[in-house]
């Protein structure tokens, strides 16, 4: 018998942790947060952080575990979320898959292998130095000529992603990185799943995306960056490139304006959300939840997710 498992995820700020909080409560559920920068500690702000009050009691995994100046990466999170599941399958709960991260999510509903060729780090360095002498475009023009399929999933500024599929494309004799997933995600999962996706009309989520900007700077976004630098946290680091930080950030150095940097998160984070539908538009097997169908009633979407979990078993 497959272990069920539960994914609900969708563009940034489209409302994934109320309704996951709901379904948690709905099927006996426990979250498994698939966020690249929830797992940071002292970072809630900017990363639109479920805070403890609003858990309703739900167990949360993968939040809060890891020191700002931690690397947090795909082979770190298949490892760590594989473990929350079989934890919350020992107490008889029904883990669900909650963020936005594809990527994450994609890794642990297909077991896929994402381990390091060998241990010799000199081809990234020499990447990582080259990106840090001539910018980020280089390396991403290096990747579109040896693997455009790649360079149009990965954005040019995601410097980490593109490193590590140029060094795969090298330690492997020429695989290209792209037609390795694609071969891993072939793999039957060996999870009975069912996969959420929520959306909703794109005027509608950029306001929501705009108001979050807002309200994370209501509520003290400049003072928790602020904080972070000051407890010697590198600005390089790979938690404070995410969106909400690097911005902040450069204002803080002075290099824009509190204006235009909240021009540019809002702008940035409104791009993020589109390419996450894009990414979710290419993955198979996955129910779509567009709010305008359902009243953009919670209850309404949460009843239609109970029936499939049903039809599938799964409860």
């Amino acid at each position: 018998m497959k272990q069920p498992l539960v994914i609900l995820t969708g563009p940034t700020a489209v409302g994934k942790t109320k309704l996951s909080i709901a379904l948690a409560e709905a099927v006996n559920g426990e979250i498994i947060s698939a966020d690249s920068m929830q797992v940071y500690k002292r970072m809630n702000i900017g990363t639109a952080k479920i805070l403890p009050e609003e858990m309703q009691g739900v167990p949360h995994h993968l939040i809060d575990i890891l020191e700002p100046e931690e690397e947090f990466n795909v082979v770190l999170f298949a490892r760590l979320a594989k473990q929350a599941i079989q934890q919350c399958r020992s107490r008889g709960k029904i883990p669900i898959l909650v963020g936005g991260t594809g990527f994450y999510i994609q890794a642990v509903l297909y077991d896929i292998d994402f381990t390091e060729n060998d241990d010799d780090k000199s081809y990234r360095e020499e990447l990582e130095r080259l990106a840090a002498e001539q910018g980020a475009e280089v390396l991403h023009e290096r990747l579109r000529l040896v693997d455009e399929k790649a360079a149009a999933e990965i954005h040019p500024n995601n410097v980490k992603r593109v490193i590590r599929a140029l060094e795969f494309y090298e330690k492997s004799g020429g695989q290209k990185i792209s037609d390795h997933n694609e071969e891993q995600k072939q793999k039957e999962s060996p999870y009975n799943f069912a996969y959420f996706v929520l959306n909703d009309d794109r005027a509608v989520l950029y306001e929501r995306i705009n108001r979050r900007v807002d309200v994370m700077l209501e509520e003290g976004l400049v003072k928790e960056v602020a904080g972070l630098l000051e407890a010697g946290v590198p600005s390089s680091s790979v938690s404070m490139q995410g969106l909400g930080y690097k911005e902040i950030v450069a204002y803080l150095r002075g290099e824009c304006s509190l204006e235009e940097a909240v021009y540019i998160l809002k702008r940035d984070t409104r791009h993020f959300a589109k390419r996450q539908i894009t990414w979710f538009k290419r993955e198979e097997d996955v129910f779509w939840l567009n709010r305008p169908e359902y009243d953009q009633s919670e209850e309404k979407i949460l009843g239609e997710m109970l029936r499939i979990l049903r039809e599938r078993e799964i409860l």
